[in-house]
């Protein structure tokens, strides 16, 4: 009762200094946005760019001193950030299991290679202060349509292709790290079944949206980063890493070679299709051998 009460509070502090950061930085950067969106000269924007991004480490820096006050009991083991440069492009790719994915991926990369960037769903826009904030960083926003309302509006076809063409057209002025989560959503044991997934502990992975990035940036991104995210005691919650009861993360980031086989119009020609569905195929089953290793070993918490 009395380590419930404790991780309770534990978890209110830390909620509201996270509320409190984010606020505190969000106005500067509104500011910064607009001043940036006033001014149309490509100088000024690539500088205004570069402070929203010191803007975004400086929140991300605070988030993680909160996250090693308040829930410093967490055992980190990563592995693999030891050679990464942030003068680079990077393409990163990983599993999605929680919101919490996302924390430690920015903690891991945090001023390690350059601020991650993601694709997100255009419904968050209206997240309050981060959704706003998303937008004035220029991360790109899609909508996700089904197979069968595209039948209905047929001219929609494509759209995510183009937002993609024209945010990676934003990410050539500065290294950035894409960061992209291949499965498309997160994993649960019913999506799992829907799926028929042949992988224990992953879904299946979709290589449309790293197609349409290599196909835009291929020869400005240097490496592409495969990275395993394991919960040994399971998946968990944002609360729960607020509270400090995540035992465990263990993060695995692999550096992967640009090859001239993930290379190709992935729109017009079948067999690169294949290709590199099989490439990012025997990333996932590398992934999910590793997560297979890391749960058996847990005693069975998973």
């Amino acid at each position: 009762m009395v380590y419930a009460l404790q991780g309770a509070v534990r978890g209110s502090l830390s909620l509201i200094l996270y509320i409190l950061n984010t606020v505190f930085w969000c106005i500067p950067l509104y500011v910064l946005a607009a001043a940036k969106a006033a001014v149309p000269l490509k100088s000024w924007s690539r500088l205004c760019s570069r402070i929203l991004n010191a803007i975004a480490e400086n929140w991300i820096w605070v988030n993680n001193q909160n996250q090693r006050l308040l829930a410093g009991k967490t055992r980190w083991d990563v592995q693999g950030i030891e050679t990464l440069e942030r003068s680079e492009w990077y393409l990163v790719l990983a599993n999605h299991q929680s919101w919490v994915d996302i924390l430690v991926l920015q903690r891991i990369f945090h001023r390690k290679i350059p601020f991650l960037k993601f694709f997100i769903k255009k419904e968050l826009l209206w997240f309050p202060f981060l959704g706003q904030a998303w937008w004035a960083m220029d991360f790109p926003f899609v909508k996700r349509y089904t197979k069968s309302y595209l039948q209905k509006k047929p001219h929609l076809k494509g759209k995510d292709l183009e937002i993609t063409r024209k945010a990676c057209k934003k990410f050539k002025k500065m290294p950035v790290s894409i960061m992209n989560f291949v499965e498309g959503t997160r994993f649960t044991n019913e999506k799992h079944l829907r799926q028929q997934s042949p992988y224990s502990h992953l879904l299946k992975p979709k290589a449309g949206g790293i197609a349409f990035v290599l196909g835009s940036m291929g020869e400005q991104i240097h490496r592409v980063l495969d990275v395993t995210i394991v919960y040994p005691d399971g998946v968990t919650s944002f609360w729960a890493l607020l509270c400090g009861k995540i035992r465990e993360i263990k993060v695995k980031v692999r550096s992967l070679p640009v090859s001239p086989e993930i290379l190709g119009d992935y729109a017009n020609d079948g067999h690169f299709r294949v290709r590199l569905q099989r490439w990012l195929n025997n990333i996932w089953a590398e992934k999910n051998r590793y997560i297979e290793e890391i749960t058996t070993s847990s005693n069975g918490y998973f």
